[in-house]
């Protein structure tokens, strides 16, 4: 399995502490960079930085929301093959079925229970790690 470098596109605190305690729970080699965010990690993105190979991304954020990222994303020729994952609390249709239009890998609902979000993040990162698009590069 490769080691993965994700962005985590997430504003509240608690969240990105849940997320790298998982990674570290797991004992995953991972990279997690983070950004409160849209507007922040776009700038990220078109920087002189390594690329990440996955997007976690919060819908309800200041600034720039998820869906508002996702359509500048998904329009930019260098970053639109970037897999980006929505993991929100956000059980809306309309959200759901935009996300989709837009070109989104994946949308995951953040379970309440610590343990469904330590299986869900583990099964993500576990497929990203052997999928062959994160292999190739």
């Amino acid at each position: 399995m490769s080691s993965l470098s994700i962005l985590l596109v997430e504003d509240d605190t608690i969240e990105v502490m849940k997320l790298n305690r998982t990674i570290s729970k797991l004992n995953l080699n991972h990279t997690v960079i983070e950004m409160k965010n849209g507007e922040l990690a776009l700038e990220y993105l078109n920087g002189d930085h390594k690329l990440p190979d996955i997007i976690l991304l919060d819908l309800n954020m200041p600034k720039l929301n998820g869906i508002d990222f996702l359509s500048i994303l998904k329009e930019d020729n260098e970053l639109k093959h970037i897999p980006t994952i929505i993991l929100t609390t956000s059980c809306n249709q309309k959200d759901l079925q935009e996300c989709y239009n837009l070109g989104v890998t994946g949308y995951i609902l953040k379970p309440l229970r610590y343990e469904e979000y330590v299986t869900k993040i583990e099964k993500i990162v576990a497929y990203w790690s052997i999928n062959e698009l994160i292999q190739k590069k």
